[in-house]
C-alpha cells in the first residue's frame, strides 16, 4: 500500500468501514509511514473533538414545551 491508498482508506478505517484485510494494511502502512501517522493522529484528534461536541438532537424539555405554547398562541 502506498500514501494515496493509506489515505484513501483512512476515512474508512477510522469509520470502521473496512474489512479485517484492509484494516491489517492500513495499520502496517501507518507503523511504518510517519508522515501518515501523522495525518492519521491529527484526523483522529479530529473526529474525537467533533464527536465529544456532539449535542443530543432532542430538545430539552423547556425549549419543546415554549415552542408549543408560541404555536398554540399564535393561531
Amino acid at each position: 500500500m502506498d500514501c494515496d491508498e493509506c489515505l484513501e482508506r483512512l476515512y474508512p478505517y477510522l469509520d470502521r468501514e473496512l474489512g479485517e484485510s484492509e484494516i491489517a494494511e492500513v495499520k502496517r502502512h501507518l507503523a511504518d509511514c510517519p508522515p501518515c501517522e501523522g495525518t492519521f493522529v491529527f484526523e483522529s484528534a479530529f473526529l474525537a473533538r467533533v464527536r465529544d461536541c456532539q449535542t443530543s438532537d432532542v430538545a430539552p424539555v423547556a425549549l419543546r414545551e415554549r415552542i408549543i405554547l408560541r404555536f398554540r398562541a399564535s393561531d
